[in-house]
């Protein structure tokens, strides 16, 4: 019989990656089983337990576990030829053998099979919960370092900061988002390049309950199609050898896929099942891992174009165009072109540890004047090139001084004014304005003070 048993997990010295983890118990003792699921469901975000090998399977079947506690000596199959079985269909999870007779042999054999630790019997509370611990930090920094080496190998890295900007059309897609924020609905991000989709898609993850967990982003154009079924799904090779995905990376938390109109036909099918089951087959797999993930979406193609020219998949279309949101261009939010060229200016000059740009009249109006066809990236990437140059291009650099032009508010006055706009939407709140502002309450603090606030 198997017995799930879920209560909020406990924070203590063996660390918030035993608290979030799924664990499943294999044991043909009951009182082992008991004593097992007793120790660890406080602590834990689920465990659930079986009896034996082949309860173990089924369970495998319908629920995927961070790790799996696993006794060797069982009727009928022992732990290891069980695991090794397993790992032949996909097993994507660690497993830790628990053992009485840790003899050579047993312990090659389990390393070979790929085994993350033993531990022998009779032990204590505190040794499996060490074990545990062990494992499970080993796997997060794993995943982590296979997150941290996708990100930095893309191609076009984004500011990691929330949307910028108080003009009516951005302030109507951050209300879209915050609207958006606690459902598991799909959104597809449309808009020309540069306008922001990802960092919108990010803003809509850290305002959901899976803020805590990854955002993993995917350029669908930057990936080979030989390659992309692999890096998406992961795969279980001839040897046994697992290669965790992508999606399994990101499980429990947001996946972000740019560049949707490039995904090769053969991918589309398969992620319209990810889309209708939340469960992805690795290749190599005999089995399907069940997967909790908030999925969104980006192209700045037309893809009721690409459908109609047989290009992309009716059926995904439809499937992911639930709710839309448009990205508006940036000479459509000019009045946001002051604040972010202020913020751009700053960012740069500490990065790269070099003087700021001095900020005019007439280079706001200039600046505001043009046209901008590659959006917000172009304008970060006019004032990248002008921080390390020293100064803005001559189209855009003038004295400061403009003779019959309107009034422009002086950068100051701009960001006094956006700021107490945010503290009055927040009631007042300076660690909430500083929290939607993407900056510390420290600065807030100060800015308050200097301007008397």
């Amino acid at each position: 019989m198997t017995v799930t048993m879920t209560k909020p997990a406990i924070t203590d010295e063996f660390g918030e990656n035993l608290a979030r983890a799924s664990i499943l118990v294999i044991d043909d003792e009951p009182g082992m089983r008991n004593f097992l699921t007793k120790t660890l469901t406080p602590r834990c975000k689920r465990v659930e337990q079986a009896a034996s090998a082949i309860e173990a399977s089924a369970i495998l079947d319908q629920a995927h576990f961070d790790l799996i506690i696993l006794d060797n000596i069982m009727p009928g199959m022992t732990g290891l030829d069980w695991a090794r079985q397993q790992n032949q269909v996909g097993l994507f999870a660690d497993t830790i053998l628990i053992t009485a007779y840790a003899d050579l042999e047993t312990a090659i054999k389990a390393l070979r099979i790929g085994v993350a630790d033993f531990v022998l019997k009779p032990f204590r509370a505190n040794q499996i919960l060490n074990a545990v611990a062990r494992a499970l930090d080993r796997k997060n920094l794993r995943r982590e370092n296979y997150l941290l080496k996708h990100e930095l190998s893309a191609e076009n890295t984004v500011a990691r900061g929330r949307l910028l900007g108080s003009s009516p059309a951005i302030s109507e897609v951050r209300s879209m988002l915050q609207r958006l924020a606690p459902l598991p609905t799909p959104v597809l991000f449309t808009g020309p390049s540069g306008t922001g989709k990802e960092i919108a898609a990010r803003t809509l993850h850290s305002l959901s309950d899976r803020a805590e967990n990854p955002f993993v982003a995917i350029n669908c154009a930057t990936i080979s199609s030989d390659n992309i079924a692999r890096e998406l799904f992961g795969e279980v090779d001839a040897h046994d050898h697992r290669k965790d995905g992508l999606l399994l990376h990101a499980d429990g938390g947001t996946l972000f896929l740019d560049e949707i109109a490039q995904m090769p036909d053969m991918v589309q099918s398969a992620f319209l099942r990810v889309l209708e089951d939340q469960r992805i087959r690795p290749l190599g797999a005999e089995r399907e891992i069940p997967l909790n993930l908030r999925i969104l979406f980006a192209t700045n193609s037309d893809l009721e174009q690409e459908v109609a020219e047989g290009r992309f998949r009716a059926d995904l279309y439809h499937r992911i165009n639930v709710v839309g949101i448009e990205m508006p261009r940036l000479c459509d939010r000019e009045d946001d072109i002051v604040e972010l060229t202020a913020l751009f200016v700053e960012q740069f000059a500490s990065a790269l540890r070099m003087p700021g740009l001095e900020l005019n009249e007439e280079i706001f109006l200039k600046l505001r004047r043009y046209d901008w066809p590659g959006n917000v990236r172009e304008l970060r990437n006019l004032v990248e090139r002008s921080v390390i140059l020293g100064g803005f291009p001559e189209e855009f650099s003038g004295s400061g001084k403009i003779t019959g032009a309107p009034a422009i508010e002086t950068l100051d006055l701009v960001t006094q004014r956006h700021i107490a706009h945010v503290l009055d939407a927040c009631g007042g709140n300076r660690a909430e304005a500083a929290r939607r502002l993407g900056v510390s309450r420290k600065t807030i603090d100060r800015k308050c003070a200097s301007w008397g606030l």
